[in-house]
């Protein structure tokens, strides 16, 4: 499949280096670039495009604001930010960007950048008159905020008043609430115990413990996540269907 692609920078040098990054990629095609926010939204009335790859900082709209109007279209492109400034990450992700690039974009990380589009266009089925779930959870640490994609995590655990998120790049503590996440990915993860969530396509077996109960073990991670027996139905249910 092949997908169409707009470039919307308000700098010559930045539209012809991501230009440059893509030609390698057969399955991108280059559609349109644009210097400004407006013209994005205007080119869209007549066109269609599966991504975008937006700037934040440009004259008249900016790209936040030019990333809620495209989420008002029909049937709207996949957003990934390129900029300059790190400091607008949380509000990116409030307008349902899937990810956020800083320049100068590497290759590696607009790769990865589009493989998350892909995804997204092959799986995402938002339906009308719900409010879609966030691609993204984020952390404050001690190193700064942190952006953790939802298809990276393996499990959620209750850790006393906070979450353990532990995902591929390893563990952090957010603040939402287990029964907050429950609520919002029901239909991507599924409860095991009281204390837990995971990932449901991570899912791979059900083993069962020496004397009593049970773990299940996850794509990507060694350990197995205990399974309560109230819970042990609905992980069997689940794994049925997959």
């Amino acid at each position: 499949m092949t997908y169409r692609l707009i470039i919307v920078d308000d700098e010559p040098l930045a539209r012809t280096r991501l230009q440059r990054l893509l030609e390698k990629h057969a399955d991108i095609e280059v559609v349109q670039e644009l210097d400004n926010g407006q013209a994005c939204l205007d080119w869209l009335d007549q066109h269609q495009a599966d991504i975008v790859l937006l700037d934040i900082q440009m004259p008249g709209l900016t790209g936040l604001e030019t990333a809620a109007q495209l989420q008002q279209l029909p049937n709207p492109p996949v957003v990934i930010f390129c900029t300059a400034y790190d400091e607008h990450a949380l509000d990116a992700f409030g307008v349902k960007a899937v990810d956020y690039l800083l320049k100068p974009v590497s290759r590696e990380l607009l790769q990865r950048s589009l493989d998350r589009a892909s995804e997204w266009l092959q799986h995402a089925e938002p339906k009308a008159e719900e409010t879609p779930s966030r691609t993204h959870l984020t952390a404050r640490t001690h190193m700064g905020l942190q952006l953790i994609p939802i298809e990276e995590v393996y499990y959620f655990s209750a850790d006393q008043k906070y979450v353990n998120v532990v995902h591929s790049e390893g563990e952090t503590l957010i603040d939402d609430s287990l029964r907050q996440l429950e609520v919002e990915f029901g239909e991507r993860f599924v409860r095991v115990h009281r204390s837990a969530l995971v990932a449901r396509h991570r899912i791979e077996r059900l083993g069962s413990l020496e004397g009593s109960g049970h773990q299940v073990f996850l794509r990507g991670l060694k350990d197995g996540v205990s399974v309560s027996r109230r819970h042990l139905a609905d992980v069997r249910r689940v794994m049925k269907s997959l």
